[in-house]
């Protein structure tokens, strides 16, 4: 089952990701449209704005080694490479994605052993073929709502962390459950965006929560910025049936088009407050 959820990430994001790139651009995750999502800013603008709000929340002021884990093609890795003048490292499963995000590292320069550097791999974050402590920033921006074993996905992370370094995630996670079970309709709606997406399952930020506690971080912290960025949905919605879209939609095959039809359902979802978007971070112990 597990090998067979990866060829479907493969082979979804194998499909998706250059037409994904010709109408979004590189940042392949949400945007951040202030505490309250009201407000109006452009699209590419939002996605950085959340690299930011991540940085600036998890007091993140510098890094020399970072590990982008589920690096897309490159969007976050580059960024966070500039920025702090770092290595980065990107690992994905689809090696479209990974061929591209090297593509973009040697157009800007990044793909060689001068500072900033960037480099990129397929690798199962499940078991990444790094060393332990390898890394002082260990980022992963909306990759554990694929991951068929979220403490494992965790434990992986935190293993290749240096001590005193720092965690960032942010992930796509369902409503708290502590108070009430998800309903039967929640979970069809869940159900249809695993299906779609290519997750196995999502589990709630108390549950992430509660697993990193068990890990030897520091500081652990989460919040839920579902208000945040939940209007980049709509965003999405507006662009993807433009003809540039459409005519890359058609190329792409039916995964894609399935996905693109499908995209109100995460908007629904976080209107009805059964989706969230959780972030958090912690330091590993020195």
């Amino acid at each position: 089952m597990t090998s067979t959820l990866y060829q479907q990430i493969q082979q979804f994001y194998d499909a998706s990701s250059d037409l994904w790139e010709k109408v979004w651009g590189e940042h392949m995750h949400h945007g951040y449209y202030g505490a309250e999502g009201t407000e109006r800013k452009d699209r590419r603008q939002a996605q950085i704005d959340l690299i930011e709000e991540l940085l600036h929340w998890a007091e993140v002021q510098q890094a020399e080694q970072i590990l982008d884990v589920g690096c897309g093609i490159g969007g976050s890795s580059l960024y966070l490479a500039q920025k702090f003048g770092a290595t980065a490292i990107g690992i994905t499963l689809s090696p479209v994605q990974a061929n591209r995000a090297t593509e973009r590292a040697t157009t800007f320069g990044m793909a060689n052993s001068t500072l900033p550097n960037a480099s990129f791999q397929v690798a199962n974050a499940l078991a990444m073929p790094f060393a332990d402590g390898s890394f002082d920033l260990v980022w992963s921006l909306e990759s554990g709502e694929h991951m068929p074993d979220k403490a494992q996905f965790l434990q992986e992370c935190c293993r290749v962390l240096k001590p005193g370094g720092t965690f960032i995630m942010a992930t796509w996670c369902h409503r708290p459950t502590h108070l009430q079970p998800l309903t039967e309709d929640e979970q069809r709606h869940l159900a249809d965006i695993y299906r779609v997406y290519c997750l196995p399952y999502v589990i709630s930020l108390p549950e992430y929560e509660q697993i990193a506690k068990d890990l030897p971080l520091k500081n652990i912290r989460t919040a839920d910025w579902s208000t945040a960025v939940a209007p980049f949905w709509d965003v999405v919605i507006d662009s993807a049936f433009n003809p540039l879209a459409i005519v890359g939609l058609l190329r792409s095959g039916w995964t894609t088009i399935q996905a693109a039809l499908s995209l109100n359902l995460m908007r629904r979802g976080y209107q009805q407050g059964l989706i969230r978007f959780g972030v958090l971070c912690g330091r590993k112990y020195e």
